[in-house]
C-alpha cells in the first residue's frame, strides 16, 4: 500500500472515530490538542487502525504517536513489516 493510500485511509478512520470534519485532519494535526482525542478515543483509534489496515500494532508504541503525519508513517511501516 502506498503512502497516499495509507494517508487517505487514516483520515477516513480519524473522521469516523473522532466524528470531526476531514478538513481538520492534516499531517501536523495533533490528536489531543487539535482534534480533541481523549485517552479513550486514542485507544479507539488504535483499534480502528488495526481493523482498517488488518495489522497488529504494539499499543504503547501506537499511543506514543502524537499527530496525523506520524500516524501515517507508523501505519505505513507496520503495513510494510506485516506484508499488507
Amino acid at each position: 500500500m502506498d503512502i497516499a493510500a495509507v494517508e487517505a485511509k487514516v483520515i477516513e478512520v480519524v473522521v469516523k472515530v473522532l466524528k470531526i470534519s476531514a478538513d481538520k485532519v492534516v499531517p501536523k494535526a495533533h490528536f489531543v490538542k487539535d482534534l480533541g482525542a481523549d485517552s479513550f478515543a486514542s485507544i479507539e483509534l488504535v483499534a480502528a487502525f488495526e481493523v482498517a489496515f488488518d495489522i497488529e500494532m504494539e499499543e504503547d508504541a501506537a499511543l506514543s504517536v502524537k499527530n496525523v503525519g506520524d500516524a501515517v508513517k507508523f501505519i505505513k511501516k507496520a503495513c510494510d513489516e506485516q506484508g499488507k
